[in-house]
């Protein structure tokens, strides 16, 4: 009986939690992210708490959490600076574009693509994918087109503006006050579990900093790594590509195939007037080659580190729950689908732990545990022989 009532009262609080998600679903996504964020910021709240004196006297958490949040704020000016130009640029250069010289100019390789698949008997007729080719570009990519664009975004400017000092105004305060998003928590939980509670929100913290912390760096040696090599290639439009490759990236599997066919698009796009076997199938070859490379790192070393052990789960179990959260929610449920079953093992091991797949699945978080004590343990005792 004790058992069944504590199952209750967990399965009663989780349907409280999905009724205020559902309900206020635009306020839970601001504080949701502004709890990302603050987590992002922690590292810096640190360093601007420890290492930064003002005469005798160290900074503040008041002070720290504005730095954090000027620093963000930097940083989203310079991406500004450095990527809107280059947009608006191409933007420019494809409205300007004859299409109808573009599919002249293809109209070789396509006539070849087509006579090899007549060889293996299959039917394709060209004309109709070139007029869709022309039709999607052509209405894509238009100065009406950018027009629109831009007074949507005049138009939404509003409610943009509140979602971002929404999430600024919560954001400040989580990093100012470190406990205030557990103080809400516990608020809701019953009293007798705010102890479980507190660790489970501990424990989250621990693993979606790491992780976090590990998509940043993920992004910035993709973002180098890509930008890098295609300049020294000579590809134009290198930064912009590495920066959005970096950024896609986020998209497990998918995010390197949308990362290429966008690197192979500028390309083309920067090159209408050159000749397609001479010039352009040659700088396609290097940006494919930059890319198949990238990927190779990505599999093999940046994804291991950040997903498996950031978030403490094996590679296979991390590669079933990015599928289920494609066949969930698309995209968007495969870039949610790690934090999301973080969360979830966290919560199942601290409520729900004499259940063996409970801890068959939390068994590497419990080590990890472990560890860290044993190491502030050892820290303690350090400072009390040094002192």
């Amino acid at each position: 009986m004790k058992n069944i009532s504590r199952y209750f009262a967990v399965l009663v609080s989780f349907l409280l939690v999905a009724l205020l998600i559902y309900t206020f679903s635009q306020i839970v996504t601001y504080v949701l992210i502004a709890w990302v964020l603050s987590m992002v910021g922690q590292p810096l709240m640190r360093f601007f708490q420890q290492r930064i004196k003002v005469g005798k006297y160290r900074m503040g958490p008041t002070f720290s959490a504005m730095l954090t949040l000027l620093t963000y704020f930097i940083i989203l000016v310079f991406l500004f600076v450095m990527f809107v130009p280059l947009i608006v640029e191409q933007a420019n250069n494809l409205a300007g574009v004859d299409y109808a010289a573009l599919s002249g100019a293809l109209e070789e390789p396509i006539q070849q693509l087509q006579d090899w698949l007549l060889s293996k008997n299959i039917n394709w007729d060209p004309h109709q994918m070139e007029n869709r080719l022309n039709e999607t570009l052509a209405n894509s990519f238009n100065t009406e087109f950018v027009g629109n664009f831009f007074g949507f975004l005049l138009s939404t400017a509003g409610s943009i503006f509140i979602s971002i000092f929404s999430i600024v105004f919560i954001t400040f305060f989580f990093l100012k006050e470190k406990g205030l998003f557990l103080n809400f928590l516990l608020a809701l939980a019953p009293n007798k579990y705010e102890k479980e509670v507190i660790n489970s929100v501990d424990s989250i913290s621990h693993l979606l900093t790491r992780y976090f912390g590990g998509i940043l760096l993920q992004i910035s040696i993709i973002t180098v790594y890509v930008s890098f090599f295609l300049s020294m290639m000579g590809i134009q439009n290198a930064l912009l590509i590495g920066f959005f490759a970096g950024v896609i990236n986020v998209i497990p599997y998918l995010g390197p195939i949308i990362g290429a066919l966008f690197g192979a698009f500028i390309t083309i796009s920067s090159n209408l007037d050159a000749d397609f076997y001479n010039e352009i199938l040659p700088l396609l070859t290097r940006v494919l080659i930059v890319f198949a490379t990238v990927q190779l790192l990505d599999n093999f070393i940046l994804q291991p580190f950040i997903f498996s052990s950031s978030v403490l789960a094996h590679p296979l179990e991390i590669f079933i729950i990015i599928l289920m959260g494609a066949q969930i929610g698309g995209i968007t449920g495969m870039v949610l689908a790690i934090p999301t079953y973080t969360v979830l093992r966290v919560v199942a091991r601290v409520f729900l732990s004499e259940f063996k797949i409970v801890q068959k699945i939390t068994d590497r978080i419990q080590d990890h545990e472990e560890e860290m004590k044993k190491e502030e343990e050892m820290k303690k005792l350090n400072d009390q022989e040094t002192s």
